[in-house]
Order: structure tokens, then sequence, then C-alpha cells
């Protein structure tokens, strides 16, 4: 019966091997709408996801529930990959791809459970020239429009929390200033018993506790302590905190606010892209709604004018704030084009934050396959070496191996080739073979095996092809990398072969 599944009878969902691939490939968006998504209430089922942990948004998405964990306790923990990459350039060197690609090459070809887990795009990158992540070629999730742009809503919920923040400190330095009796901010603060006592609030009680204020009763409080405790007294050229919308709008990015007539208190800030919020990066980092709460209490949102640190607990905001996120913290399931099973959720950024998808989608991915492929941002010395340091430390999870991504005309880039801008053609160089630029350039690739080593993971280096590569090139990649620990160096072809180029 569908949404009965029991674990001793749970076999996975494997894929479908994609049939006919095209020559030349299509584009990325043809070949995305040309494909027909299987219902995303069948791959639930038959990953064993009932139908009570399952909360749809239409045919091809939808959100699964944290208590499936408590379910799934008891079954083995899968084998984890972390896909990272060399060092950068403009055109990308195809992780996401890569990512996608290995899990279809394992459910679709090689019959093993799978599971991918990658990060929610910001609407900002997709607009403008890097365009999409949802992979390429034929190995990209589907619909690729859904997942690109709004999904389910997670991002909009994050931009909803970080803006309900900002709004509470503009509102509370207002407050003070239009008030400027402690004792009765006290009081309008605090709730009474029935005698009409004054009552501590949770949030006033964490913060006298923080500032080593020991007493029972506000009443108890000397004028001082009354004045620390609930005037926040905020410095406004210390806030930190931005505004935050999700997309390219750089004349936001430092602005006044506070000219109304009934405010009139100038400040300079700005906005920042949602996916920046230090919001989205507790969201990828919590563990559920009470670890999430806890998080977002703690962020640093400025200074009082002691030059103590002012947190979203001071200003009562945090329990709005979970309540906005309370969907966003369930991750998204949709699907590749050969049919195995993806989580999107969250979308911190690698240079600012730590670059990777969330804790939670892992956590349940890891129980309901045998394998699951994630992806850390920009090169291993960013995006892996924090997918190490901080997402690893606060999961308890741990790598079984790490796949580093490399094309030849990165590497030649690397080797100081001509300059490379995106939307512009290739110089030669890059089209035509070039062992000595290439050599030049592999001790990019040589430090990167060996950064992921020190972590004692297994390294395997996945060289990304290009119809313009040669046999020559190839082999050389793959002689160095072998010669610097890798386990395995492989020829990829998957945008253009899908699996079967993994």
């Amino acid at each position: 019966m569908p949404g009965t599944a029991q674990p001793s009878a749970f076999k996975g969902l494997r894929g479908r091997r994609l049939q006919s691939l095209k020559r030349p490939v299509p584009s990325d968006i043809a070949i995305a709408q040309a494909a027909v998504p299987r219902p995303i209430a069948e791959i639930a089922e038959e990953l064993g996801i009932l139908k009570s942990e399952l909360e749809p948004y239409g045919h091809t998405k939808a959100k699964v529930h944290l208590e499936i964990r408590d379910r799934l306790a008891a079954r083995p923990t899968g084998k984890y990959v972390v896909v990272t990459a060399i060092t950068p350039t403009p055109l990308g060197e195809g992780k996401t791809t890569m990512t996608v690609g290995l899990s279809q090459a394992l459910g679709a070809h090689l019959g093993k459970s799978v599971f991918t887990c990658i990060r929610q795009p910001s609407m900002g990158p997709t607009f403008g020239i890097k365009g999409g992540a949802a992979g390429g070629g034929y190995s990209q999730v589907i619909p690729m429009e859904d997942f690109n742009l709004h999904l389910t809503g997670d991002i909009h919920a994050v931009t909803a929390a970080n803006n309900l923040l900002a709004a509470a400190i503009d509102t509370r330095v207002l407050y003070e200033d239009t008030h400027p009796d402690d004792r009765a901010n006290m009081a309008a603060q605090c709730k009474k018993d029935a005698s009409g006592k004054l009552l501590f609030s949770a949030v006033h009680a964490r913060r006298a506790a923080r500032l080593g204020i020991k007493a029972v009763s506000p009443e108890e409080l000397s004028d001082a302590q009354v004045r620390d405790v609930f005037r926040l007294d905020i410095d406004p050229d210390s806030i930190t905190w931005n505004r935050v919308v999700d997309v390219n709008d750089r004349m936001l990015r430092r602005i006044q606010i506070g000219l109304g007539a009934e405010e009139n208190r100038p400040r300079t800030t700005g906005f920042d892209i949602a996916v920046a919020s230090e919001v989205m990066a507790v969201l990828a980092l919590s563990t559920g709604l009470e670890d999430m709460r806890n998080r977002l209490r703690k962020m640093v949102v400025g200074f009082d004018r002691k030059g103590r640190p002012v947190t979203a607990d001071d200003l009562g905001a945090a329990g709005a704030m979970t309540v906005l996120l309370k969907d966003a913290i369930m991750p998204n399931l949709m699907q590749t084009l050969e049919g195995t099973p993806v989580f999107v959720h969250a979308g911190p950024f690698a240079n600012i934050a730590h670059g990777n998808s969330s804790i939670i989608a892992d956590q349940i991915a890891l129980k309901l396959a045998d394998y699951v492929v994630t992806e850390a941002g920009f090169g291993s010395d960013i995006g892996f070496e924090k997918f190490a340091n901080v997402k690893c430390r606060s999961s308890g999870l741990r790598p079984s191996c790490a796949v580093v991504v490399a094309t030849v005309r990165a590497l030649k880039m690397h080797g100081g080739g001509p300059k490379v801008v995106a939307g512009k053609a290739l110089d030669d160089a890059y089209t035509s073979e070039n062992l000595a630029l290439l050599k030049a350039g592999l001790p990019n690739l040589v430090r990167h095996v060996q950064n992921v080593r020190r972590y004692g993971v297994p390294v395997v280096v996945a060289v990304n092809t290009f119809t313009t590569d040669t046999d020559a090139e190839i082999q050389l990649v793959r002689e160095a990398a072998l010669a610097a620990g890798a386990s395995a160096a492989c020829r990829t072809s998957v945008w253009a072969d899908g699996g079967a180029g993994a």
C-alpha cells in the first residue's frame, strides 16, 4: 500500500537511464524542458517516505518533514561522498554537473541506492552571467526552472526573517530614543503575576544572565541594572545587520534610511543578497527548530555604547524569525534527469559563509540511501575545508570519499594562460593541445589533492573533459593526480553523456 513502506523492505530508488542522447548536445534548458519528470509522490514512495512525511508543492517537488529522522534512526548510515574542485575560474569547473552525473551513474547505471544533496541557488547569479546551478547538459536537476527560481520559497523565508530582524533593530533604536524613562520601559516590557508583581520574560532573564546580573524579580534591580537589562542602547554606527533581497541590485549596496518626518534618524546601511544573510548559514547548519532558534538568538547585530554585543535574542526576535522559517527548515525533494532523488536545501555562499547544503538534508538522505553525494562550494581550500571544519563538526558526519573536479582548460589558466572572460570566445591556448601550459598549472591540482588528503579522506580526481581536450592532456592530468596521492583519476563526460559519462 502507498505510504506503508517498512525499513526491512526498503530497496531504494535507483533511477532510469537516459535514452537517445542527442548530438550535438542541446542547450541545458532544451534538455530540461524535453524531460518528463516522474511524479514526486511516486519517487517518495519508492524511497520509503511515508505520505504523512511528505508535503507536496505541485507534482514535481515536495518538502520532507523532519520527523522522518526519528523513524529511520535505526537504519544504517550510507556512504558520504563530497564533491569539491581545484581553484575555480570564471567558467566554472562543473562541480554541480559532476555531482549530479556521479549520482546518476551510481543509481541509474550501477543500480546503487543513491541520493544527491545540493544547495538552492540565489536568483542573483541565476539572472547574471553565471546563470543557474542545476548542473548542465545531461546531468541536471529537474524541473530546472523551479530549481533556479523560487523553488518552495525558502530563500524568501530567509529574506523575511532577516528583514524582520533589521526592522526590529531600527524600531528599538527609535523606541528608546523617544522613551527615556528606564523604569517605565521596564514596566512596559514585563508581564505581571496575579498580585501585580513584575516578572522577567525569558528574553530578559537570558540577557540579565549574560550580563552577570542575578535577580529573581525585575523590581530587585538597581537603576543601573534596569538600564542595562531593559535598554539595549544600540550605537547606530555599530549596526552590522543589513537588509537583504534576492536579486542583484547594486544601487542598494549603500543607502540611507530613517528619512521620514516621524523617524528623522538618518542612518547609512545597505542591502546584501539574500543568501549572504547569516540566517541562511544558520538554516544550513541547524539540526531542528529548537537548534535553529538557539543559533538565531546568538547572532550579533551590533554593539551598545559600552561596546558590548547586541544579539537577536536581546531584541526578542529569534522566536518570530523561527516561525518564518518553520517550513524552510524542511529539505526539498526533487529528481535528476535520470530519475535519482535530490535534496535541494539551503544556499549559503562559500566565500562569506560555509558554502554547503544543509545538515538536515544529509542526515535524512544518509538513512534513505546507501550513497549520498553532496557538493562543497568553490575549491577545496574554501568549500571543502568549511565542509570539514564547520559542517562535519556540527553534524558529526564524516565523508567516506572526496571527488576533486578538474578541467584541462582551468589548469591551463592556472599555468599562466591568457585571461578568460565569461561570455567571450576562448583563446586558442585553451582549445588546442598545449602540454607545457597545462604542466605549468598542475601544481594547483596537486595542492588541492594534498589539501583534502590532510583530512584523512580518500581522493578521486574527476577530469571533466571537453571536446577540445586531447588524450595526451588528459593523461598528463591523471598522472599528476595519482602522483599527488589520489586513489584514482578518471576521465569523465557527464555533461555530454549523463551518468554513463562518470
